[in-house]
């Protein structure tokens, strides 16, 4: 079976707004979505850390442990 990672959206972030630490929607962690469709089991400290960690055709995503919100 062959899946292609579907293509994401973010909105765009003002880099002008305070982020606020105690705010569940900013709490955003980066994780590896595997090619059998699981998150990897390990953490990592940034975006660049989880690309460099990635295989071929797995896919780096952001995602909200607390919730799906929109900012």
């Amino acid at each position: 079976m062959t899946t292609t990672p579907a293509p994401t959206t973010s909105a765009p972030v003002d880099s002008t707004r305070p982020v606020d630490p105690d705010d569940p929607r900013e709490q955003i962690s980066v994780g590896v979505l595997m090619l059998n469709g699981r998150l990897a089991g390990r953490s990592f400290a940034d975006r660049a850390e989880a690309e460099a960690w990635a295989q071929p055709g797995e896919q780096v995503v952001e995602y909200n442990l607390l919730c799906e919100c929109d900012r």
